[in-house]
């Protein structure tokens, strides 16, 4: 059967399916049931998260201990000053010691879990696993309350992974698959990003501007099933679709539009291309975009790893922080840098690990900016080696909730539960999570 047969077959076909009584494709980020409340008006309108995916080390980027020694410091011995007075971060990362006005530190994280799934769900939901639900993430639920029930009307998905999920658990939780993020796979970094389903490797705008027209002329039920409300609907559908495609909204991904200067402060990395990225997905009003970035299990060779990627880090973040500021949007932009827990303060230097780094959540460091957080200050404070939180317990419920505040997101409102039990957009108390309180000191 030739591919010209194939397409006309297809289209009857799922024509058919529409006449029979099936559903029309729904509205993207359209509820099964509304939230209970709906969104306020925010200091925040979007989240960037910087997902540090694996676990970065406290000690070697916000949270330095010098005094501790070498079997804690290793050879990054020599933090250095911020343009914040008594603040200092780790000595590869001098970028952002200059933009240290712009973001606080957390340094009194805490949950105690060292397992990556089971960390990465409690940080990114602010929930204990193992319980009878599978609770959604920050990003869902921002889609819910931030999605089109709030007005969002673009056609670029509300929440989006740059560039692939972590596979970690699942991020919609019982919202359903309607609110999972759109991941864009593909490499921002390349000279063209090809998004999944946006851009096509080896296809130009033009061969996909051939391929609609060929289905127009094959399309013989639109004119004499004029009318159809279903057929309609997947007509409206395919518009959106082809205008994400070839519109100005697909447009946002082509990072060539950026001058060159610009993207070579970002980093022309992944990492860097991707906050550029995320930049641009804010001046288009998507509320939460995540940037996962790999490379933090440093089990081995921790040092070495560090070198590479602490400059990759500093460098892109620094730049989206002032890019953000330059353009009025910090103020409206939530920044949140975090991994799933830290890695042990003492470094492993004993074979297989030689100078290695492991899984540790009693302790670890956040990073919070703009949205209505306020900038240059520090939150708690771990022991004199990073080991034990010193004051100012901080979970993974507090930074959450504090966020959902920032957004505008009432924190008692009820998520729509598939049975219909009673669900709190944020973490309580009443449900058995540890708290220790919401961010006020910063907020």
């Amino acid at each position: 059967m030739s591919r010209r047969e194939a397409a006309r077959r297809g289209l009857l076909g799922a024509a058919g399916l529409l006449l029979a009584g099936g559903v029309p494709p729904p509205a993207f980020g359209a509820a099964a049931s509304a939230p209970s409340r709906t969104a306020a008006q925010g200091k925040a309108k979007a989240v960037i998260q910087i997902w540090a995916w694996g676990g970065a080390s406290h000690l070697d980027t916000f949270d330095p201990k010098p005094e501790a020694g070498n079997d804690y410091t290793g050879p990054l011995n020599s933090p250095i000053a911020t343009n914040v007075d008594g603040i200092r971060i780790g000595e590869l990362l001098p970028l952002l010691a200059r933009q240290a006005d712009k973001y606080s530190i957390i340094r009194s994280m805490t949950h105690g879990n060292n397992g990556h799934e089971t960390a990465a769900y409690l940080v990114q939901t602010g929930r204990p696993p193992g319980g009878r639900d599978v609770f959604p993430s920050v990003g869902a639920v921002v889609s819910l309350f931030k999605g089109s029930e709030a007005g969002y009307r673009g056609l670029i998905p509300p929440y989006v992974v740059l560039t692939e999920p972590q596979g970690r658990f699942s991020e919609a939780g019982f919202l359903g698959s309607r609110y999972k993020p759109f991941a864009t796979g593909g490499d921002p970094a390349k000279p063209r990003f090809e998004v999944e389903g946006v851009v096509a490797q080896g296809i130009s705008d033009q061969r996909q501007k051939d391929r609609r027209e060929l289905l127009r002329k094959l399309n013989t039920l639109e004119h004499a099933l004029q009318g159809n409300e279903q057929l309609a609907a997947a007509a409206q559908a395919e518009q959106q679709a082809y205008d994400l495609i070839l519109g100005d909204a697909g447009k946002v991904f082509d990072l060539s539009q950026e001058k060159d200067e610009l993207r070579d402060r970002y980093g022309r990395t992944t990492f860097g291309q991707s906050c550029l990225m995320a930049r641009r997905l804010v001046e288009r009003g998507v509320p939460y975009i995540t940037i996962n970035y790999k490379g933090w299990d440093t089990h081995k060779q921790h040092f070495q790893a560090m070198r590479r990627k602490l400059p990759e880090m500093d460098k892109g973040l620094a730049t989206l922080l002032q890019d953000l500021a330059e353009r009025g949007l910090l103020e409206s932009t939530i920044v949140w840098w975090s991994g799933e827990f830290g890695r042990t303060p003492k470094v492993q230097w004993e074979p297989p690990w030689s100078g290695g780094r492991s899984h540790y959540g009693k302790v670890f460091s956040a990073v919070v900016a703009g949205g209505g957080f306020k900038g240059g200050r520090v939150v708690g404070a771990s022991d004199a080696r990073g080991e034990e939180v010193k004051e100012r317990p901080v979970y993974p419920g507090d930074l959450i909730g504090s966020m959902y505040e920032l957004l505008g997101i009432d924190t008692e409102a009820r998520l729509p539960h598939p049975q219909g039990l009673a669900t709190r957009a944020a973490p309580s108390a009443e449900e058995g999570v540890t708290l220790g309180g919401r961010l006020k000191e910063i907020m």
